[in-house]
């Protein structure tokens, strides 16, 4: 997976710009607040999936225009391709965002998940070890829907049918046929709901001894990290359907639903203590890097290329030897990072971009 050329109109501040990346490394550098990260969230955009920092259409589009667009050039599958998203506000006509790919009309964004793949850092995944349940939930949703198409299909399916049950049970006695309805939706749950699970155990299984040996490599064999799944039951039907039947009671006094995909948890573990408790800062962006460092490995195990790594701010809060181990794991794969200094990147051969009230200058 490479980016070849990048172009970006009246996407949040930037204006016009257009960006010819390294085969390697591209170093975004410039003060804060000048479009640094908008430039990595443009091209994670191309991925069809959501902002990483969770934006919404009209925050995307620069002040008084009706459409943002990204269009980008790339190498994937062992051939050129093209994409061109566009995201328009409600007063466009075609508001939303959706997607070309190589000339013809994709639709919504969505549907062009794992034509285009990466992996973003951002300080704000710290979340995944501080954080409730639900970012760590997102963190392997977001993955998944990149590795396997279907994926996201299942995923609405149990969000869709979990909402709807959840209508049910906060109006259970004045609904007439809601024991008949309530089977309905269990039913359908135990389906969708077995396939979510089933495909985040699997993930996770895979991506858990990754996580651990980069955060050991990290640490220089200092600390170990761990991480536990938790799902609410085994994620096969047959015990979805059992916990299901089970909860039914406590979900009928509650006024919702208690088991399904929406309940499960990863646990961040770091020396064997719950790292959102016991960990430093430090450590805790240690292990979120570990296990993005992992994320990558593993979509380039299944998809067959390595997908292309989005840094914001990584370097922060990491000693010496940390910031060394990271930047000798990325020389060799196609890597975008933004920083206020650029001279912790001196020793790469990285190529400079310096990016200034939304303008794209190379050094």
């Amino acid at each position: 997976m490479r980016l070849d050329r990048l172009t970006v109109q009246d996407f949040r501040n930037l204006r016009s710009a257009t960006l010819a990346p390294a085969p390697r490394l591209t170093v975004l550098c410039g003060p804060n607040g000048q479009g640094k990260t908008n430039l990595l969230e443009s091209i994670w955009m191309m991925t069809g999936g959501k902002s990483f920092r969770g934006a919404k259409d009209a925050e995307l589009i620069r002040r008084g225009q009706p459409f943002g667009v990204v269009e980008a050039a790339f190498e994937a599958g062992g051939r050129p391709q093209t994409l061109r998203l566009t995201v328009g506000s409600r007063e466009s006509g075609r508001p939303g965002r959706r997607a070309r790919l190589n000339g013809a009309d994709r639709g919504r964004a969505a549907s062009v998940a794992g034509t285009f793949t990466a992996v973003v850092f951002d300080p704000n995944h710290l979340s995944l070890v501080k954080g409730g349940p639900d970012g760590r939930r997102h963190f392997l949703d977001a993955a998944l829907c990149q590795l396997y198409p279907g994926y996201l299909a299942a995923l609405r399916r149990a969000a869709r049918i979990t909402a709807q049950k959840n209508a049910l049970l906060k109006a259970y006695d004045i609904t007439p046929g809601g024991e008949m309805l309530l089977d309905t939706y269990n039913e359908a749950l135990t389906a969708a709901g077995a396939e979510v699970m089933r495909r985040r155990a699997e993930y996770l299984q895979r991506l858990a001894p990754l996580a651990a040996a980069n955060y050991r490599d990290i640490s220089s064999g200092a600390e170990t990290l761990a991480l536990r799944y938790c799902p609410c039951c085994d994620p096969d039907a047959d015990a979805l359907a059992t916990r299901l039947r089970a909860v039914r009671s406590a979900e009928l006094r509650a006024g919702f639903c208690l088991a399904g995909p929406h309940r499960e948890d990863v646990e961040i573990l770091l020396d064997g203590q719950p790292g959102k408790i016991y960990g430093s800062q430090g450590q805790q962006r240690s292990a979120v890097l570990a296990m993005k460092l992992a994320e990558a490995t593993l979509a380039g195990e299944v998809l067959g290329e390595h997908p292309v790594m989005l840094l914001d701010d990584v370097l922060s809060e990491l000693d010496d030897a940390r910031q060394t181990y990271l930047l000798t794991r990325i020389e060799d794969k196609q890597t975008f990072v933004t920083t206020c200094d650029s001279a912790a990147f001196a020793r790469t051969n990285g190529m400079l971009v310096q990016v200034l009230a939304g303008e794209v200058r190379a050094c």
